[in-house]
């Protein structure tokens, strides 16, 4: 394979602990870390990995402007164009700003922007969190952080404390409103339900006017509890109760809307400090989970993401195979895409074309314009899916050559 044609087909670096999200065709990716030599290191703070959903290919584009620190754990949200990054850990502690790059960009340049003039009173630093996106606002949950001691109440659980400055370290259980349009940071008022009790390492995930919240950790417990809010009137629904099979405990998973009413669950670490590969899906009209039965069991996940694409796949990217507090090597760069409803006529018929361009190598210069480059992206798709499984293959075999 040529040179030029290997850069084409580059993929963002491994990483765990990033921020992704999905705008139009694209799917966009800033931060995170890697272990180098048991070390963790955090990725340069200037760089937005985009794919190309239709191609296949991966672009590196530099950022300008007020840039973030290099971090992790920081939760990502897209609204009308725009990345949103709060919160996250740095070699000096938890964070929680909040910053934002417009996605949309008409010169091609990427400029960060922080949030200072905002109204209200932002969260206490934290990372680990997740949010919700509703009417253009941004609904954080939970996290891991740090509090002073006149901030302590009893959505906190203390992990640890340090006396000296009356700093204490712990787990999140409230809710923080930043409007985007206002530019204003508010504290909903709870009117009712029992809220689930503070954690971080959970996932969130919007469907209709319902904002869920599956697993997480808080001390040495990981749960598998599911729980809902609903974002108009601020009513916390109690546990859920389930009806038949449900996952297991985890933290550091990932859920996804799947459509009106089905949540799609993957991956994570277990309670028993297992990476988990497993996908379930939940009905909000049956109340009950389905685990899916036809996911390798050899390509487990945990602190990846996951976005819904625009045909109803689950593009997982990223994330790590080990568990981190043992063994902090595994961290992954592939995408991993899961099929959740049937694709459509079209893209079937441009796959398959894609598949067997050098059959119909002739043929395809005769379609219409507007087809043709369809076609012509799906052909680079499935090139850079053959060069990558080839490369994937080739470090196999080398890797299985130097242990022998």
């Amino acid at each position: 394979m040529a040179a030029d044609s290997a850069e084409q087909f580059c993929v963002a670096e491994e990483r765990s602990g990033h921020c992704a999200v999905v705008d139009g065709n694209f799917l966009y990716v800033w931060g995170g870390y890697v272990s180098i030599e048991e070390n963790e290191v955090y990725l340069p703070n200037d760089e937005l990995w985009i794919y190309e959903m239709d191609s296949g290919l991966w672009t590196m584009h530099l950022m300008e402007g007020e840039l973030p620190t290099s971090m992790s754990g920081s939760c990502g949200a897209s609204i009308n164009g725009k990345l949103y990054i709060f919160g996250g850990f740095d070699d000096k502690g938890y964070s929680n700003r909040l910053y934002y790059v417009n996605l949309r960009t008409k010169n091609g340049t990427y400029r960060w922007k922080k949030i200072t003039n905002f109204k209200g009173q932002p969260p206490t630093p934290r990372d680990k969190l997740s949010c919700w996106v509703y009417k253009d606002r941004l609904i954080y949950f939970g996290g891991y952080g740090c509090r002073k001691h006149n901030e302590l109440s009893d959505c906190f659980d203390v992990h640890d404390a340090f006396w000296e400055g009356q700093i204490f370290w712990g787990w999140h259980n409230d809710v923080h409103v930043f409007d985007t349009n206002t530019q204003t940071w508010s504290q909903p008022a709870i009117r009712g339900g029992d809220p689930p009790q503070p954690r971080a390492a959970h996932t969130c995930a919007v469907l209709g006017n319902k904002g869920y919240i599956f697993g997480g950790r808080v001390l040495q417990t990981r749960m598998n509890d599911l729980h809902c809010l609903n974002l108009d009137t601020w009513t916390w629904s109690g546990r859920i109760s389930i009806s038949g099979e449900k996952p297991k405990d985890r933290s550091w998973h990932t859920l996804t809307p799947i459509g009106d009413d089905r949540l799609f669950l993957f991956g994570g670490l277990s309670s028993d400090n297992v990476p988990l590969s497993d996908g379930w899906i939940h009905s909000v009209t049956t109340n009950g989970w389905k685990q899916l039965t036809h996911l390798p069991k050899s390509r487990p996940r945990l602190w990846h993401t996951a976005c819904l694409g625009k045909e109803g796949e689950v593009m997982v990217f990223g994330g790590s195979k080990d568990d981190l507090h043992f063994m902090d090597t595994g961290h992954c760069s592939d995408l991993l895409i899961f099929q959740t409803q049937p694709y459509s006529l079209l893209r079937l018929c441009l796959d398959c074309i894609g598949k067997n361009a050098a059959l119909l190598n002739n043929q395809i210069p005769c379609l219409p314009s507007k087809l043709l480059q369809q076609v012509l992206k799906k052909i680079t798709f499935w090139a850079a899916v053959n060069h990558r499984q080839e490369k994937k293959a080739e470090t196999e075999r080398q890797c299985q050559l130097s242990t022998t």
